[in-house]
Protein backbone atom coordinates (compact mmCIF):
# COMPACT_ATOMS: atom_id res chain seq x y z
CA UNK A 1 0.00 0.00 0.00
CA UNK A 2 1.14 3.06 -1.09
CA UNK A 3 0.33 6.90 0.33
CA UNK A 4 1.47 10.39 0.52
CA UNK A 5 2.27 12.35 3.40
CA UNK A 6 0.83 16.48 2.83
CA UNK A 7 2.80 18.65 5.48
CA UNK A 8 3.06 21.97 4.43
CA UNK A 9 6.59 23.35 2.59
CA UNK A 10 7.21 26.63 5.28
CA UNK A 11 7.01 24.75 9.17
CA UNK A 12 10.49 23.31 8.60
CA UNK A 13 11.90 23.21 12.00
CA UNK A 14 13.20 19.85 14.46
CA UNK A 15 9.55 19.67 15.95
CA UNK A 16 8.04 18.76 12.78
CA UNK A 17 10.89 17.14 11.12
CA UNK A 18 10.95 14.41 14.27
CA UNK A 19 6.45 14.62 13.80
CA UNK A 20 7.18 13.63 9.66
CA UNK A 21 9.69 10.89 10.82
CA UNK A 22 7.17 8.85 13.46
CA UNK A 23 4.70 9.17 10.59
CA UNK A 24 6.86 7.74 8.26
CA UNK A 25 8.33 4.70 10.65
CA UNK A 26 4.28 4.38 11.77
CA UNK A 27 3.15 3.62 8.45
CA UNK A 28 5.84 1.64 7.58
CA UNK A 29 5.04 -0.96 10.24
CA UNK A 30 1.62 -0.95 8.99
CA UNK A 31 2.27 -2.29 5.79
CA UNK A 32 2.23 1.09 3.86
CA UNK A 33 4.55 3.01 2.45
CA UNK A 34 4.25 7.03 2.80
CA UNK A 35 5.88 9.30 0.87
CA UNK A 36 6.10 13.12 2.32
CA UNK A 37 5.55 15.29 -0.30
CA UNK A 38 5.31 19.11 0.68
CA UNK A 39 2.00 21.37 -0.75
CA UNK A 40 4.49 23.30 -2.72
CA UNK A 41 5.82 19.67 -4.18
CA UNK A 42 2.30 18.69 -5.21
CA UNK A 43 1.48 21.80 -7.20
CA UNK A 44 3.41 20.36 -10.41
CA UNK A 45 1.10 17.32 -9.73
CA UNK A 46 -2.08 19.42 -10.48
CA UNK A 47 -1.10 20.90 -13.74
CA UNK A 48 -2.56 19.49 -17.03
CA UNK A 49 -1.03 15.60 -17.84
CA UNK A 50 0.50 15.62 -13.98
CA UNK A 51 -2.11 13.72 -12.30
CA UNK A 52 -1.56 10.37 -13.11
CA UNK A 53 0.76 9.64 -11.11
CA UNK A 54 -1.14 10.75 -7.80
CA UNK A 55 -3.87 8.88 -8.92
CA UNK A 56 -1.23 5.61 -8.25
CA UNK A 57 -1.57 5.99 -4.34
CA UNK A 58 -4.19 4.66 -2.04
CA UNK A 59 -4.67 7.52 -0.06
CA UNK A 60 -3.19 10.48 1.32
CA UNK A 61 -2.68 11.46 4.93
CA UNK A 62 -2.82 15.54 4.80
CA UNK A 63 -0.98 16.90 7.29
CA UNK A 64 -1.63 20.59 6.61
CA UNK A 65 -4.29 22.90 6.35
CA UNK A 66 -4.13 23.78 2.93
CA UNK A 67 -7.88 23.67 2.12
CA UNK A 68 -7.73 24.80 -1.51
CA UNK A 69 -4.89 21.97 -2.33
CA UNK A 70 -7.15 19.36 -0.09
CA UNK A 71 -9.87 19.66 -2.10
CA UNK A 72 -8.00 19.74 -5.12
CA UNK A 73 -6.83 16.07 -4.26
CA UNK A 74 -10.19 14.83 -3.49
CA UNK A 75 -11.35 16.59 -6.46
CA UNK A 76 -9.50 13.84 -8.62
CA UNK A 77 -11.16 10.69 -6.80
CA UNK A 78 -8.15 10.36 -4.21
CA UNK A 79 -9.23 9.30 -0.24
CA UNK A 80 -7.86 11.89 1.78
CA UNK A 81 -7.67 11.89 5.66
CA UNK A 82 -8.84 14.14 7.75
CA UNK A 83 -11.23 15.53 4.72
CA UNK A 84 -10.77 19.33 3.42
CA UNK A 85 -14.31 19.98 5.30
CA UNK A 86 -13.03 18.84 8.60
CA UNK A 87 -9.72 20.46 8.64
CA UNK A 88 -11.44 23.27 7.80
CA UNK A 89 -14.27 23.00 10.61
CA UNK A 90 -11.10 22.35 13.04
CA UNK A 91 -9.00 25.33 11.57
CA UNK A 92 -11.29 27.98 12.43
CA UNK A 93 -12.30 28.02 16.23
CA UNK A 94 -15.31 30.78 15.29
CA UNK A 95 -16.81 27.93 12.96
CA UNK A 96 -15.72 25.06 15.19
CA UNK A 97 -17.99 26.90 17.66
CA UNK A 98 -20.60 27.58 15.15
CA UNK A 99 -21.02 23.66 14.38
CA UNK A 100 -20.78 22.52 17.74
CA UNK A 101 -23.10 24.77 19.06
CA UNK A 102 -25.99 22.82 18.12
CA UNK A 103 -24.82 19.35 19.57
CA UNK A 104 -25.40 20.23 22.85
CA UNK A 105 -21.62 19.94 23.88
CA UNK A 106 -20.80 21.50 26.81
CA UNK A 107 -18.30 24.75 25.85
CA UNK A 108 -17.10 28.15 27.53
CA UNK A 109 -19.18 30.66 26.56
CA UNK A 110 -18.78 32.12 23.19
CA UNK A 111 -19.29 35.21 21.07
CA UNK A 112 -17.71 35.25 17.74
CA UNK A 113 -16.42 38.72 16.72
CA UNK A 114 -18.24 40.08 13.41
CA UNK A 115 -15.79 40.06 10.20
CA UNK A 116 -14.22 43.04 9.00
CA UNK A 117 -12.21 43.26 5.78
CA UNK A 118 -9.88 46.36 7.07
CA UNK A 119 -8.23 46.94 10.49
CA UNK A 120 -11.13 48.37 12.90
CA UNK A 121 -11.69 50.09 16.50
CA UNK A 122 -13.04 46.79 17.95
CA UNK A 123 -14.24 48.93 21.85
CA UNK A 124 -17.78 48.85 20.87
CA UNK A 125 -17.78 44.76 20.08
CA UNK A 126 -14.88 44.44 23.03
CA UNK A 127 -17.20 46.10 25.40
CA UNK A 128 -20.87 43.86 24.34
CA UNK A 129 -18.63 40.85 24.86
CA UNK A 130 -17.48 41.53 27.99
CA UNK A 131 -20.51 42.95 29.55
CA UNK A 132 -21.80 38.95 28.88
CA UNK A 133 -18.43 37.06 29.58
CA UNK A 134 -16.58 39.08 32.09
CA UNK A 135 -12.82 39.54 33.14
CA UNK A 136 -10.63 38.29 32.59
CA UNK A 137 -11.59 37.46 29.51
CA UNK A 138 -10.08 35.40 26.96
CA UNK A 139 -9.50 36.31 23.08
CA UNK A 140 -8.33 33.93 20.72
CA UNK A 141 -7.06 34.48 16.97
CA UNK A 142 -9.97 32.11 15.27
CA UNK A 143 -6.86 31.02 13.36
CA UNK A 144 -3.37 29.64 15.38
CA UNK A 145 -1.88 26.83 17.14
CA UNK A 146 0.07 25.77 20.34
CA UNK A 147 -1.83 28.62 22.05
CA UNK A 148 0.37 31.65 20.68
CA UNK A 149 -2.87 33.22 19.49
CA UNK A 150 -4.70 32.97 22.89
CA UNK A 151 -4.68 36.01 25.05
CA UNK A 152 -6.13 36.38 28.57
CA UNK A 153 -7.39 40.05 29.24
CA UNK A 154 -7.67 41.24 32.72
CA UNK A 155 -9.83 44.51 32.43
CA UNK A 156 -11.13 46.61 29.11
CA UNK A 157 -8.23 48.76 28.03
CA UNK A 158 -6.30 45.65 28.31
CA UNK A 159 -8.82 43.34 25.36
CA UNK A 160 -9.29 46.33 23.49
CA UNK A 161 -5.62 46.27 22.93
CA UNK A 162 -5.51 43.20 22.08
CA UNK A 163 -8.65 43.18 20.06
CA UNK A 164 -7.24 45.78 17.62
CA UNK A 165 -3.96 44.36 17.47
CA UNK A 166 -5.55 41.20 15.95
CA UNK A 167 -8.16 42.76 13.67
CA UNK A 168 -8.56 41.96 11.13
CA UNK A 169 -7.97 38.84 11.57
CA UNK A 170 -10.87 37.02 12.67
CA UNK A 171 -11.21 36.22 16.51
CA UNK A 172 -13.42 34.97 19.56
CA UNK A 173 -14.20 36.09 22.76
CA UNK A 174 -15.01 33.21 25.64
CA UNK A 175 -15.28 33.04 29.31
CA UNK A 176 -12.57 32.33 31.53
CA UNK A 177 -12.91 29.60 32.81
CA UNK A 178 -10.56 30.16 36.44
CA UNK A 179 -10.65 26.06 37.52
CA UNK A 180 -8.56 25.13 34.79
CA UNK A 181 -5.91 27.75 35.11
CA UNK A 182 -2.63 26.31 33.35
CA UNK A 183 -4.43 22.69 33.04
CA UNK A 184 -6.25 20.77 29.92
CA UNK A 185 -6.32 17.21 29.02
CA UNK A 186 -5.84 16.18 25.35
CA UNK A 187 -8.06 12.98 23.88
CA UNK A 188 -6.90 11.53 20.78
CA UNK A 189 -9.84 10.42 19.02
CA UNK A 190 -9.26 7.71 16.18
CA UNK A 191 -12.53 6.61 14.42
CA UNK A 192 -15.10 5.60 17.22
CA UNK A 193 -12.43 5.15 20.23
CA UNK A 194 -10.44 7.47 22.43
CA UNK A 195 -7.18 5.56 21.69
CA UNK A 196 -4.98 7.66 24.50
CA UNK A 197 -5.12 10.67 26.82
CA UNK A 198 -2.80 13.21 28.67
CA UNK A 199 -3.25 15.90 31.04
CA UNK A 200 -1.02 19.24 30.61
CA UNK A 201 -0.23 21.12 33.20
CA UNK A 202 1.56 24.90 33.39
CA UNK A 203 1.78 26.29 36.73
CA UNK A 204 3.55 29.70 35.18
CA UNK A 205 0.68 30.09 32.31
CA UNK A 206 -2.85 30.09 32.10
CA UNK A 207 -1.89 28.27 28.91
CA UNK A 208 -1.34 24.29 29.14
CA UNK A 209 -0.03 23.97 25.67
CA UNK A 210 3.21 22.15 25.69
CA UNK A 211 4.41 24.19 23.53
CA UNK A 212 4.80 27.14 26.20
CA UNK A 213 6.17 25.43 28.57
CA UNK A 214 3.44 23.20 30.05
CA UNK A 215 4.19 19.52 31.23
CA UNK A 216 2.33 16.06 30.89
CA UNK A 217 1.26 13.33 32.31
CA UNK A 218 -0.83 10.05 31.44
CA UNK A 219 -4.92 10.53 32.58
CA UNK A 220 -7.37 8.15 32.68
CA UNK A 221 -10.06 9.92 31.10
CA UNK A 222 -14.19 9.82 32.32
CA UNK A 223 -16.82 8.34 30.41
CA UNK A 224 -18.63 12.11 29.86
CA UNK A 225 -14.90 13.15 28.79
CA UNK A 226 -14.70 10.49 26.06
CA UNK A 227 -18.67 11.24 24.71
CA UNK A 228 -17.44 14.80 24.62
CA UNK A 229 -14.91 14.15 22.41
CA UNK A 230 -15.78 11.12 20.47
CA UNK A 231 -19.48 13.96 19.61
CA UNK A 232 -17.11 16.34 18.99
CA UNK A 233 -15.36 14.16 16.47
CA UNK A 234 -18.62 13.17 14.71
CA UNK A 235 -20.31 16.41 14.37
CA UNK A 236 -16.81 17.58 12.62
CA UNK A 237 -16.48 14.99 9.96
CA UNK A 238 -13.36 13.86 11.39
CA UNK A 239 -11.63 10.40 11.08
CA UNK A 240 -9.25 11.30 14.03
CA UNK A 241 -8.17 14.77 15.88
CA UNK A 242 -6.76 15.42 19.14
CA UNK A 243 -9.44 17.02 21.58
CA UNK A 244 -8.68 19.44 24.57
CA UNK A 245 -10.75 19.27 27.09
CA UNK A 246 -11.29 22.06 30.28
CA UNK A 247 -11.77 21.56 33.89
CA UNK A 248 -14.68 23.21 34.24
CA UNK A 249 -16.98 23.99 37.82
CA UNK A 250 -19.62 21.43 36.89
CA UNK A 251 -18.00 19.13 34.40
CA UNK A 252 -15.27 19.01 31.68
CA UNK A 253 -15.71 21.56 28.74
CA UNK A 254 -14.32 21.33 25.23
CA UNK A 255 -12.48 23.71 24.63
CA UNK A 256 -11.03 23.03 20.79
CA UNK A 257 -10.48 20.52 18.53
CA UNK A 258 -7.21 19.47 16.35
CA UNK A 259 -7.65 17.86 12.63
CA UNK A 260 -3.78 17.11 12.78
CA UNK A 261 -2.63 16.96 16.28
CA UNK A 262 1.04 16.64 17.34
CA UNK A 263 1.45 12.84 18.18
CA UNK A 264 4.60 12.44 19.33
CA UNK A 265 3.78 14.50 22.50
CA UNK A 266 1.57 11.76 23.66
CA UNK A 267 3.90 8.90 22.43
CA UNK A 268 6.52 10.50 24.75
CA UNK A 269 3.45 10.50 27.33
CA UNK A 270 1.99 7.63 27.65
CA UNK A 271 3.96 5.57 25.22
CA UNK A 272 0.88 5.00 22.62
CA UNK A 273 1.30 5.70 19.31
CA UNK A 274 -1.42 7.08 17.96
CA UNK A 275 0.41 7.30 14.22
CA UNK A 276 0.12 3.74 13.95
CA UNK A 277 -3.69 3.61 14.90
CA UNK A 278 -4.78 6.05 12.63
CA UNK A 279 -2.96 4.35 10.00
CA UNK A 280 -4.39 0.65 11.30
CA UNK A 281 -7.76 2.74 11.11
CA UNK A 282 -7.32 4.05 7.65
CA UNK A 283 -6.35 0.59 6.01
CA UNK A 284 -9.90 -0.57 7.48
CA UNK A 285 -11.63 2.64 5.80
CA UNK A 286 -10.28 1.51 2.07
Amino acid sequence: MKAYLITNHYLVSEKFNTLNTLLIESAQKCGIELEPKTNAEMLSYLTVGGSEEIKGVDFILFWDKDITLCRMLEGLGIKVFNSSQAIAACDNKGLTHAILNRTGIKMPKTIIAPLSFNQEDMTDVVKSAAEKLGFPLIIKESYGSFGYQVFRAHDLYDAVEIANAISPSPMIFQEYISESYGRDVRLNVVGDKVVAAMERYNENDFRANVTNGGKMKPYSPTKEECDIALKACRALGLDFAGVDLLFGKDGPLLCEVNSNAHVKNILDCTGINVAEEIFEYIKGKL
